[in-house]
C-alpha cells in the first residue's frame, strides 16, 4: 500500500515538475513575441520619424513667375460697349490661378502694370522675354464659354438646373528662351438645381457666380500639371557682377536661399538654330564649379540678391554672363 502511495506521489511530482516547464517555456515563448513586436513598433516608428525629418529637410526653391493678362476669346458678353481692357471674366481667371499658385508656397508671383506691354514688345523682337524679370511667364486665355438653362416637368413636380461650362488654355514659357515649355486645355462646369412639388420648394434665379465657378472648376485641373511641370525643372540664378573679387548672383530670402546654401555653377552650352523650326536652341550647359553662399540682402523680390564664394573650380570673372547658377537635384 506505501509502495502504491510513493509510485503515485512520484508520478504526480514528475507531472508538476514537466507542467512547470511546459508553463516557463511558454511565458518565455511570450516574453520574447512581446519584446519583438515593441521593437517591431519602435524600429517603425524610428523609420516614420527619419521620413518625416527627410521630408522636413527637404528644401524648395520658389521660381519667379509672372502671369499676363488672361484674354477672353469668347463671344460672351461682348456687346457694342465691351472693353477688352476690363473683361470681367478674363480679371476673374487671372486672379483664380494667381491665387492658387500663390496658396501653393512654391513660386515668387510677380506683379507688373506695364507687363502687357513687355510681352508685345517681346513677341515684335523674336520672342526676347528677357525684360519680363521672371524665370517663367504663364499666358492664358478663356477659348469657350456658354450657359444654358435645363428642366424637366411632370404633373406634381418641376425641376430646374442652370449650368455654365468654360475651357481654359494655359501656355507657359522659359522667359530665357522664349520656348513655351508647357500648354494645355481643361473644361470645367457648374450648376445649380432646383426642385419644387406641387408648387412648393425652392426656386433659383439667375446666379452670375456660376461663370467665376465654372472657370475656378478648369483652372484647378490645370494647377497641379503647372506646379509639376515648374518644380520638375531646376531653379537657376545668374551671376550679376564681380566686385572686390565678391560674386553677386540673383535670388535671396523670398526664394528661399539661406546662408551656406550650395549650388552648382554651369557653362551655357552653344545656342544653335533648328532647321525644322527656326528657333534658337541653348544646348545642356557644363558644370564647372560650385559656390556657397555667404550673404542674402535685399527686402523684396525684385531687388534681392546673394554673394558667393567659390568652393570648388572657378569662372572667368570677365565673363560671368557665360555662366548660371543651379540647383542639384
Amino acid at each position: 500500500m506505501i509502495d502504491i502511495k510513493q509510485k503515485n506521489s512520484e508520478l504526480l511530482n514528475k507531472l508538476i515538475m514537466k507542467m512547470n516547464k511546459i508553463f516557463k517555456r511558454t511565458l518565455l515563448f511570450a516574453m520574447c513575441s512581446c519584446c519583438m513586436v515593441l521593437y517591431a513598433q519602435t524600429k517603425d516608428h524610428k523609420v516614420e520619424l527619419q521620413t518625416e525629418e527627410s521630408k522636413s529637410q527637404t528644401k524648395s526653391l520658389k521660381r519667379k513667375v509672372a502671369i499676363s493678362r488672361f484674354t477672353n476669346e469668347t463671344q460672351y458678353g461682348k456687346g457694342i460697349f465691351y472693353d477688352k481692357e476690363n473683361d470681367p471674366m478674363a480679371k476673374q481667371a487671372l486672379d483664380i490661378l494667381s491665387n492658387k499658385l500663390v496658396m501653393s508656397d512654391k513660386f515668387l508671383l510677380l506683379e507688373r502694370a506695364d507687363l502687357d506691354k513687355i510681352i508685345e514688345e517681346s513677341q515684335k523682337n523674336g520672342g526676347d522675354y528677357s525684360s519680363v524679370g521672371a524665370d517663367y511667364l504663364i499666358v492664358g486665355s478663356i477659348t469657350e464659354f456658354g450657359r444654358k438653362n435645363l428642366g424637366d416637368a411632370n404633373l406634381i413636380s418641376r425641376t430646374k438646373t442652370q449650368i455654365a461650362e468654360a475651357a481654359v488654355t494655359i501656355r507657359m514659357i522659359d522667359v530665357k528662351t522664349g520656348q513655351i515649355i508647357y500648354s494645355e486645355e481643361a473644361k470645367g462646369e457648374a450648376e445649380l438645381k432646383s426642385k419644387s412639388t406641387l408648387g412648393v420648394g425652392a426656386s433659383a434665379d439667375y446666379d452670375a457666380t456660376l461663370s467665376d465657378k465654372a472657370i475656378s472648376a478648369a483652372i484647378s485641373k490645370l494647377t497641379e500639371n503647372i506646379i509639376s511641370n515648374l518644380m520638375d525643372r531646376p531653379w537657376k540664378a545668374y551671376f550679376l557682377t564681380v566686385d572686390n573679387g565678391d560674386y553677386f548672383i540673383s535670388g535671396g530670402k523670398s526664394q528661399g536661399i539661406e546662408t551656406g546654401d550650395e549650388f552648382l555653377v554651369k557653362e551655357k552650352g552653344r545656342t544653335v538654330k533648328n532647321p525644322q523650326t527656326g528657333m534658337m536652341l541653348e544646348l545642356p550647359g557644363k558644370e564647372v564649379a560650385r559656390v556657397k553662399v555667404v550673404l542674402t540682402e535685399g527686402d523684396n523680390p525684385q531687388n534681392e540678391f546673394s554673394i558667393v564664394e567659390f568652393t570648388q573650380g572657378a569662372i572667368d570673372p570677365q565673363n560671368i554672363e557665360k555662366y548660371y547658377i543651379e540647383e542639384e537635384k
